[in-house]
């Protein structure tokens, strides 16, 4: 497994398996298959609504938690210093886990200064090993760069072929802010299995 060295030294593997739109009852199935096939990097979400499944996939597995990497983000209803909190350890719960290795903020809506606070809070406590956000835009990010206590880690946003972000880039090699990529096969769409400029 090759690794990526965010801008705090945590090692991240480089590949990993997402649970985006895997139901909860094929999600535990999908975690143990990806974890037997080698995938140490296992992402998921509030908004999936299947972190226990990923929790218990993981737990079953009979891997060690140090080994696996475990990333879930924080929706925007949960958005806000108290609320944030309050979400963030429910999350835990359900993931059966004391720490995190990554968490994010899935939108740049509603109040996420707040919420960003809560991840500090919990990133200084040693509850979480990196701290980022997700789906924000260079303007967006700049700004919680800058005048965040703690700048972000990691931004996961949607890049492939098709939509390649290169001036995104650009600002996230500036800031020092690792870009994570989801839907590297932009899930399928736009026959982009089939276009022969990429086969």
């Amino acid at each position: 497994m090759e690794y990526k060295v965010l801008s705090n030294g945590v090692k991240m593997p480089q590949l990993g398996y997402g649970v985006y739109q895997v139901t909860k009852e094929e999600c535990e199935r999908c975690v143990l298959d990806a974890l037997k096939a080698g995938y140490r990097l296992i992402d998921t979400a509030q908004s999936y609504f299947n972190e226990e499944e990923v929790g218990s996939a993981i737990k079953k597995s009979g891997i060690p938690r140090e080994e696996i990497f475990l990333t879930t983000k924080v929706w925007i209803e949960h958005y806000g210093y108290e609320a944030c909190k309050a979400s963030i350890e429910e999350s835990m719960r359900k993931l059966q886990t004391d720490y995190l290795d990554l968490l994010l903020l899935h939108q740049p809506f509603a109040d996420y200064y707040g919420a960003w606070r809560a991840l500090e809070e919990y990133y200084e406590a040693g509850k979480i090993r990196a701290i980022g956000i997700s789906n924000f835009y260079p303007d967006r990010m700049i700004d919680i760069a800058t005048f965040a206590h703690i700048k972000p880690m990691i931004n996961q946003v949607e890049i492939h072929p098709y939509h390649q972000q290169e001036e995104s880039k650009t600002w996230h090699d500036k800031y020092g802010i690792q870009m994570e990529v989801w839907a590297p096969f932009g899930e399928g769409r736009d026959d982009m299995f089939t276009d022969a400029t990429l086969s």
